[in-house]
């Protein structure tokens, strides 16, 4: 495996080629298997950042992982749940333990059921908020000292338009998502003074499986490619120093669920 060597926690970011900008970062990704966790699994290494793919699809992000290793790219996939703290806890102490840093956090895993609010299981909204919501929390809880102590770092949490607008058959996803906008708006109040960046990216429909697994029947030309919002993503990381983008929005040319 491509594998940088570890750097020390307070080093500058700055020494990466434009070709790989952000050499000599070390990025956890959460959700990291398939979909928009996937595409930005594979934009941070081509970046030049050694990547981490945390998923509960343990054999799936390993597989993944050993491919995009075989191209040549710094990336491991490693076993996450991120509803559980022991687990989340686990695979960022491997982090640090393997690299000696933990310079971004993209808090991407997230899950859905689409049923009326009057046939939603309470076990079944307890897992979407556990996953949305809880686990960006004790993801970002996890990685904060060792930002903190580095005085820097970049935690992106994956919003969505359904923090923005509500539609049918989705209570959970809503309060999920309206709730991890609201945090990640917070959090970014209290991490500027530790030199740390939070943004809440804010992505419109994609195709990707958490779309078109369930809605076999959805106009796929209303829907982007996963590969844009990653590509912003990247976009987000290497802005200059003393600047911070605390929100962005990026939606497809024919996104239907936002004006």
């Amino acid at each position: 495996m491509n594998e940088p060597a570890p750097a020390r926690a307070g080093a500058p970011l700055t020494d990466g080629s434009a070709q790989h900008p952000l050499a000599g970062r070390v990025a956890l990704v959460t959700g990291g298997a398939q979909g928009l966790g996937a595409a930005i699994v594979r934009t941070l290494a081509s970046a030049g950042a050694h990547v981490v793919a945390g998923d509960i699809r343990v054999q799936e992000v390993q597989d993944r992982a050993a491919a995009l290793a075989g191209e040549g790219l710094a990336v491991e996939g490693v076993a996450l749940d991120v509803a559980d703290g022991e687990s989340v806890a686990t695979a960022v102490a491997g982090v640090i333990e393997r690299h000696q840093r933990c310079d971004i956090l993209v808090n991407n895993a997230g899950v859905d059921l689409t049923v009326p609010f009057a046939d939603m299981p309470i076990e079944r909204w307890q897992r979407i908020l556990d996953v949305n919501l809880t686990g960006a929390f004790l993801a970002a809880k996890s990685v904060w000292p060792h930002m903190q102590a580095a005085g820097r770092g970049h935690i992106i949490n994956i919003v969505s338009t359904a923090a923005k607008r509500a539609w049918p058959n989705a209570c959970a996803y809503h309060a999920s998502k309206w709730g991890l906008l609201g945090f990640s708006h917070a959090l970014h109040t209290e991490a500027r003074s530790a030199g740390i960046k939070v943004t809440a990216l804010v992505s419109g429909g994609l195709r990707t499986p958490f779309l078109m697994d369930r809605f076999p029947d959805i106009d796929t030309t209303t829907l982007q490619d996963p590969e844009n919002v990653a590509a912003t993503l990247r976009f987000i990381l290497l802005q200059p120093e003393e600047t911070v983008i605390p929100e962005i929005l990026v939606l497809p040319m024919r996104e239907t669920s936002w004006p």
